[in-house]
């Protein structure tokens, strides 16, 4: 059984309930209608609009454990090998018409953060607030790997966000993107266990570093292992501005604290219908 945290909202606030974050297909809504009415109840009732607010959310935190994160393990191995498989099955293919379409190598790494093992009680895995040691990362630090999607130049003004219809992806990237061909390499990350297929995006230091000054809570996202896909990802897509990502962290919080089988085959579901849709592609 996975342990339980709880939000005390100020008074007077409203709270996203389990049964607004577990109602995806399968009970009778579409996809486009589920994340459109997870948008709409993020959107008015849990996202705290000032930074005063934020600081008044108090929560008692702990990890998912026991049963639930043997069998997520398992299941991230197996899904692993095999998407590995199928994926070096397409390959030569894949870098064949990457290559012919711009210069450059087929894969991309970049630096991410992963979960923050520091903050974990060994015995209890609960949150340790009596490290005080200064803190250089806030989790542990790997690379995520892609297929290269945009010129070898990208970010030579520096990091930021991928903007819809982002001149910088090219061509054979825009297929990429839409169809999530460039995410299968991370499968190798998951079968590392440094991700998850399942859980909160993770995210370069660079910009934790200025989210964290914005959304005290920011950090709590960091307490389980990054996924591939999660709640926040179908339900809130790309990050746009300071508002979207408070979004994704109340999603990742939320996604923590109903950790779960039923929730986590819900996400899947979702997850692939949006794959086969192409929505949310950039």
């Amino acid at each position: 059984m996975s342990k339980r945290f709880y939000f005390n909202k100020p008074a007077g606030e409203s709270t996203l309930h389990r049964s607004d974050i577990t109602s995806f297909p399968g009970g009778g809504q579409s996809i486009g209608v589920a994340a459109e009415k997870l948008r709409n109840v993020v959107d008015s009732n849990i996202v705290p609009r000032t930074n005063e607010h934020l600081s008044q959310i108090k929560t008692d935190l702990t990890l998912p454990g026991g049963i639930y994160l043997d069998f997520k393990r398992v299941f991230d191995i197996a899904i692993s090998v095999a998407a590995l498989f199928v994926f070096g099955l397409m390959l030569p293919l894949l870098a064949l018409i990457i290559k012919l379409d711009s210069p450059g190598p087929t894969f991309y790494s970049q630096d991410r953060v992963g979960i923050n093992r520091r903050r974990l009680n060994r015995r209890g895995g609960e949150r340790s607030f009596d490290d005080r040691r200064k803190v250089l990362r806030p989790g542990s630090p790997f690379q995520v790997h892609k297929l290269r999607t945009m010129g070898v130049n990208a970010e030579s003004g520096g990091p930021q966000w991928a903007a819809k219809n982002d001149v910088r992806v090219t061509r054979v990237g825009r297929f990429l993107r839409k169809t999530r061909l460039d995410e299968v390499p991370q499968f190798w990350n998951v079968l590392k266990g440094e991700m998850s297929l399942i859980g909160p995006r993770p995210e370069r230091l660079v910009f934790v570093r200025q989210l964290e000054k914005d959304i005290p809570e920011y950090h709590d996202r960091l307490l389980v292992l990054p996924g591939i896909t999660g709640l926040a990802q179908v339900v809130n897509g790309y990050d746009e501005d300071l508002d979207s990502v408070r979004r994704k962290v109340e999603l990742d919080r939320q996604y923590i604290a109903n950790s779960g089988f039923t929730q986590e085959g819900r996400i899947l579901f979702n997850t692939i219908g949006v794959v086969l849709k192409g929505d949310g592609a950039r």
